[in-house]
């Protein structure tokens, strides 16, 4: 049935004119990386989030990574991270010999469990023993890693309770909205991002908006916004990419020892007109779901997953949970119908290396390694057409009857 009809890749980039132009703009220009291109996505990023300041970078790995080391995360210290979630997340802590403490995840959402969130962070503070600890002592815990997944806004209100309880800082991964949003405690809208210490996004090919490769922390505070941005190219003290323009100078001091993360001038023309689509994008992203929903919702063996009340999802992944015993089987059968999926996530705790480290085995975070073994990411991008996502919805359900009638996986 594949060769009958073209695949429905799981992700399509929505790139128009505008975009084009202002690419084939920078290459003419004869500027390339970093330069005024960037610097005009970070203003108008900054503006879009309501911060006060943006760094642009290569990567939203990069962008975790120096926003822990603005706070100044150290060997040995903790941060609490969720197992449900892509690698980058936990690795950046690494990076510092610091120890990512997993959180199972709530049931509804897929985001953090901040009731599981606060009992870990008693037991360490009372000295217990924690899975993935392999001593008692006390270790300084120093920051809170939520990640919004699949666009659904994590429980900010009650992780910013944990951070003024247990004086952390609140770094939110945010690759998964540009924007989403939820209700602050007073009944007002918040976007996401917009409340943490620092807040980091990711415009790589699949996301919301995309610049192909590209990355971008937000933050209030000067002090670290300065640290990063000296930090995402080698160090150097003053704004490189200007020792080869009319207003730079050739002189550069090196004041740390910094990263090569800066963004480029071409991927940043990519990402001013998709953020000037932010919120396009975003309703299109929305209507698609509801029509998944709509369609599903009247299945008995297949469970959408919900916004909680007060939030608006990105809608950046839409995901569907089934049977355990048909999900691996369900997969290879829609990519026979020309149909993309992916699964999102395996829990951090069951790859090898944090496994084999810090000693996790099955049944540590049962919350997520349920829904990991239940779950199936369905296309879902601007540009989807209605009679594809039917086309797609109407073989996920021919195909959970077919593989529990035969029995499949029993």
């Amino acid at each position: 049935m594949a060769d009958e009809r073209p695949f429905i890749n799981f992700h399509r980039p929505c790139i128009g004119d505008e975009e084009i132009e202002e690419v084939v703009a920078c290459i003419r220009s004869g500027w390339l990386t970093t330069g005024s291109r960037a610097r005009r996505f970070e203003e108008d990023f900054k503006n879009y989030i309501g911060a006060k300041f943006a760094v642009a970078m290569n990567s939203c790995t990069a962008a975790l990574h120096l926003a822990l080391e603005a706070i100044g995360l150290q060997a040995g210290d903790l941060v609490l991270v969720p197992t449900m979630t892509f690698g980058a997340t936990a690795e950046v802590v690494r990076y510092f010999d610091a120890i990512p403490v997993f959180v199972d995840s709530n049931p509804d959402d897929f985001c953090m469990d901040m009731g599981h969130a606060a009992q870990i962070l008693e037991k360490i503070a009372s000295g217990s023993e924690i899975k993935g600890l392999k001593t008692k002592s006390a270790r300084r815990v120093k920051a809170i890693i939520p990640v919004h997944f699949g666009g659904r806004p994590a429980d900010i209100v009650n992780c910013k309770k944990l951070c003024r309880n247990f004086d952390l800082r609140l770094i939110e991964d945010c690759a998964h909205v540009c924007p989403a949003y939820y209700r602050r405690e007073d009944g007002t809208n918040a976007m996401a991002g917009s409340e943490a210490d620092i807040a980091c996004y990711s415009f790589y090919a699949n996301k919301t908006i995309t610049t192909g490769e590209g990355g971008m922390a937000t933050t209030d505070n000067e002090a670290w916004a300065d640290r990063m941005r000296v930090m995402s190219l080698h160090g150097i003290s003053k704004d490189a990419w200007k020792r080869f323009t009319r207003s730079g100078s050739w002189f550069y001091e090196i004041v740390a020892p910094g990263y090569k993360y800066n963004i480029t001038d071409i991927a940043a023309s990519i990402g001013i007109h998709q953020l000037r689509k932010a919120d396009i994008f975003f309703q299109e992203r929305r209507r698609i779901a509801a029509l998944y929903d709509s369609i599903f919702g009247k299945e008995e063996d297949i469970a959408i997953v919900s916004e909680r009340a007060g939030t608006s999802s990105s809608c950046h992944l839409y995901c569907i949970r089934v049977p355990a015993k048909i999900r691996n089987t369900l997969i290879e059968d829609l990519k026979e119908r020309a149909i993309g999926t992916s699964v999102h996530y395996v829990p951090l705790h069951m790859h090898p290396y944090y496994r084999e480290r810090y000693g996790f085995s099955e049944g540590d975070f049962p919350v997520s390694e349920k829904l990991y073994s239940e779950s199936v990411s369905l296309p879902i991008y601007p540009g989807l057409g209605d009679s594809e996502i039917e086309y797609i919805a109407g073989n996920v359900i021919s195909c959970v009857k077919k593989l529990l009638a035969k029995g499949c996986g029993a």
